[in-house]
């Protein structure tokens, strides 16, 4: 899945930075998918999986954990497409 594990405008690491991901075809439509990462107060990167536009957006849990920020890339480009279907459907019925 290409994403760009850039940090731009964050100026504390522990704020969360949202990346646009590619678009997620479902049902015939295409769902808005964004990576929303931080570093947590344990030095561990954290990332969760928002499904839509807007804040009130469903959302995963913190599903990523990494050493470090391109770690945690490297855990997402790993998702195929089937799971991340799978995770929309787990956090929308």
């Amino acid at each position: 899945m290409p994403g760009t594990p850039v940090r731009y405008g964050a100026s504390q690491p522990s704020e969360p930075v949202i990346h646009e991901l590619p678009p997620l075809p479902y049902g015939g439509e295409s769902v808005v998918v964004r990576l929303e990462m931080r570093r947590a107060e344990d030095g561990t990167w954290r990332g969760r999986l928002l499904f839509g536009p807007g804040e009130a957006a469903p959302a995963t849990t913190d599903i990523f954990c990494a050493a470090s920020e391109s770690d945690l890339w490297e855990c997402l480009n790993d998702l195929r497409e089937h799971h991340l279907r799978d995770l929309y459907r787990s956090v929308t019925e």
